[in-house]
């Protein structure tokens, strides 16, 4: 199947002004979880394993090019009343700052996301969870955002920990105009790159996986619109 061609390219990702100085990093501040934190809430998580011991991980955005972590089986997976959804901010770290904060992608009710489940292995089941949940919960939280859930397969249904939005959370961003999340996602730049990198590369590794997500698809159409109009003489 030929892949469609996005018009978000390298080239109009690549006008993103980078990020410079030291706002947004994580050293230094006085929210940073213990290791003790960090081991109670990975026990607390695996006291709530199916009886298989099988622990797999529901990947919709970055976890899924970028995982971080060892695993020993990967499948295309769907979960039913979620869906992507940029509604995660203001993010002064990762992809943006203070002075330019990001939004991040998250799942929100309603609808469904195709995505890729990974299986860790068994023997070394909880250090792998704790890099999983170090990536997904770099400062204190009040209520862990990784929750089980069933992902469908091809090959069966599978239990699997995603990370879901929590309405309740002030991160939350209910309502958003997609005028402002377009404006974030073409301007916020952090240490770990532009939010337009970000998207165009989730849209890339999905779109090799066979994942059409019309949403992002919509999103990056807007993106590189904004990107191109900052090209274009007065």
């Amino acid at each position: 199947m030929r892949r469609r061609q996005m018009r978000l390219t390298e080239q109009l990702v690549a006008r993103v002004p980078p990020h410079s100085g030291e706002s947004g990093r994580l050293a230094g501040r006085s929210d940073l979880p213990s290791d003790a934190e960090y081991a109670a809430a990975v026990a607390a998580l695996l006291a709530g394993a199916p009886p298989s011991g099988e622990v797999w991980i529901f990947a919709f955005g970055s976890l899924i090019w970028n995982p971080g972590f060892e695993h020993v089986e990967e499948r295309l997976g769907t979960l039913h009343g979620w869906r992507r959804s940029f509604c995660i901010g203001w993010v002064r770290l990762y992809r943006g700052t203070p002075e330019r904060p990001g939004i991040m992608l998250g799942l929100d009710r309603g609808g469904s996301c195709r995505g890729v489940v990974f299986r860790l292995p068994q023997v070394a089941v909880a250090e792998n969870l704790e890099l999983v949940f170090r990536r997904e919960h770099p400062v204190r939280w009040e209520t862990p955002h990784m929750h089980w859930a069933t992902a469908r397969t091809d090959a069966g249904p599978v239990r699997a920990l995603v990370v879901r939005t929590d309405p309740s959370h002030p991160a939350f961003l209910r309502g958003l105009a997609e005028e402002v999340v377009v404006e974030a996602l073409a301007t916020a730049a952090g240490e770990r790159g532009s939010m337009a990198e970000y998207l165009r590369s989730t849209i890339e590794h999905l779109e090799a996986r066979g994942i059409h997500d019309r949403y992002l698809w919509r999103m990056q159409e807007r993106v590189a619109d904004r990107l191109e109009r900052d090209g274009r003489p007065g």
